[in-house]
């Protein structure tokens, strides 16, 4: 992969509506412009949604439950949820909306019931949530498929890692794994972006990444410097919306602006060389010290080192080059404070 795989994260702050996961499919598709230097970078590669099977996904009490606040779809947390769920068919709709706009589709499947929607179309990438990583009946339905398996770790550690990769791995290699903490929003003192040279040095045979859950855009950015190929953060219209998740997702300027830093980070990383690029040399010449004469000195004066300074622009002999001219004789006359050029020697 030659540059960082972004994942704009709907999941449920489409609030029930296709219409809204809609918009934020445009929204993610937008083109990112780094306007002082006039450049088109390139955009969000993918969208991702989530799909449950209520039936598959709490216990009773929990379904039955009382759930009233500021951000409740429904008297229970039963009916809350289903509020928030769209069918096959609509996430089929918005996977064919999401290609019309040159966008990956990623879906995370909660339940072995959820992969009914593979009928229908097949994701560019399946997301194992970071609470089913140790769901390994799920996993080795997900695996059976075939299909690139994006792993996240929020909740787990190395031992649960390794037991979802063993099982993958029986089936298929593509698999990524996303550094992360299930803290919403994440703690700066939580985040370990250090995780990710951990992985490097264990897991590099997979795609590594960080599935960012902060508020603002740093951690991502910094993720990239990193090394992380994928980096994936929740995205909304409104972070003032109903939703869980939308206060701590970004909104239409933060995505646009993390997008436009992690291109640019992309860019600035740069090889590992000392080099002066082309456009340096313009400021080089302009600003670096060249030899200079020090007091007006007459032709046929045979040069000293007490006759010379270092002075701008950069286009002349530099200090380390001066036993290049000590002892020549002047062609003409020089004034104070020029620039000592090989035609003013002989």
């Amino acid at each position: 992969m030659n540059h960082t795989y972004i994942i704009g994260e709907i999941g449920q702050n489409h609030n029930g509506s296709v219409d809204l996961a809609k918009l934020l499919i445009e929204v993610a598709s937008r083109p990112v412009i780094d306007k002082l230097f006039g450049e088109k970078l390139r955009g969000m590669d993918a969208v991702k949604l989530t799909k449950r099977d209520l039936s598959q996904e709490l216990s009773e009490s929990q379904m039955i439950r009382r759930y009233e606040t500021p951000h409740s779809f429904g008297k229970t947390y039963g009916e809350h949820r289903a509020a928030l769920e769209l069918n096959d068919e609509e996430h089929f709709e918005l996977y064919k909306y999401s290609k019309s706009f040159g966008l990956d589709f990623v879906e995370t499947l909660c339940a072995p019931g959820t992969l009914s929607l593979l009928k229908l179309f097949t994701p560019d990438k399946l997301k194992v949530a970071s609470r089913d990583l140790t769901n390994l009946p799920l996993l080795e339905l997900m695996a059976e498929t075939k299909i690139p398996i994006i792993l996240s770790l929020g909740m787990s550690g190395k031992k649960e890692l390794d037991d979802a990769l063993h099982l993958i791995t029986k089936y298929h290699s593509d698999i990524s794994i996303l550094h992360c903490v299930s803290e919403y929003p994440t703690q700066y003192k939580n985040v370990n972006l250090n995780t990710i040279k951990y992985l490097q040095k264990n897991y590099s045979q997979y795609t590594l990444g960080y599935s960012d859950h902060t508020i603002g855009i740093a951690t991502p950015v910094a993720a990239v410097a990193l090394g992380a190929k994928i980096i994936e953060k929740h995205i909304t219209i409104d972070r003032k919306m109903k939703g869980t998740d939308q206060a701590g997702s970004l909104a239409m300027d933060g995505i646009e602006r993390m997008v436009r830093d992690i291109r640019n980070m992309e860019i600035s990383i740069g090889s590992e060389e000392i080099s002066i690029c082309d456009d340096v040399k313009v400021a080089k010449e302009k600003l670096e010290r060249s030899i200079a004469t020090i007091r007006p000195l007459k032709k046929g004066h045979i040069l000293t080192e007490n006759d010379i300074h270092l002075l701008s622009p950069g286009s002349g002999y530099k200090w380390s080059e001066r036993q290049n001219i000590i002892g020549k004789k002047t062609v003409q006359d020089l004034p104070v404070n020029e620039i000592i050029y090989p035609d003013n020697l002989k």
